[in-house]
């Protein structure tokens, strides 16, 4: 998709608060509020906005343990891994979940309220998968965690 300074700005704007209004957005970069609407249907249409959310904290909400998990598996093949991203993606703890390069074959980011909790989820997830390795990694204190996209290469 072919996207113009105003359509970058717009996204700048939305991914740090979905909350403006198209009036308020319009100002910001210079639009009168209908072709600005028309602006954030478009990228939204296209899959450029994927969604729209609400950021929790999970401090305040007594989920605030983040683990790492590197798994290594010896199943290289489509069908295994199409089951293994069914059964993964039905952990509602699994925040993240990324197929890597390098030692490990996937790490996963699993959000918990505590390390009771993650055993919990460690029990039940090597029950429901085949693995040849998994290690787990606490995260001690997050220091940045954003949701944000860098557009300024796009300029």
């Amino acid at each position: 998709m072919n996207l113009d300074k105003i359509d970058i700005e717009l996204l700048d704007l939305l991914q740090r608060d979905i909350s403006l209004s198209v009036d308020e957005l319009a100002r910001r970069v210079g639009l009168t509020k209908t072709p600005c609407w028309r602006r954030v249907q478009k990228l939204e249409k296209s899959g450029v906005i994927k969604g729209r959310v609400a950021l929790l904290d999970g401090a305040l909400l007594n989920a605030d343990v983040s683990v790492f998990v590197q798994v290594k598996t010896s199943q290289h093949n489509r069908q295994w891994l199409e089951e293994f991203s069914k059964t993964v993606c039905g952990f509602p703890e699994v925040a993240g979940f990324y197929r890597m390069s390098g030692e490990y074959d996937y790490l996963l980011r699993v959000i918990v309220k505590d390390i009771a909790a993650y055993d919990d989820f460690y029990k039940r997830f090597i029950e429901a998968t085949n693995l040849t390795d998994v290690t787990s990694n606490f995260a001690m204190e997050e220091i940045k965690n954003s949701t944000e996209i860098y557009l300024g290469n796009l300029l």
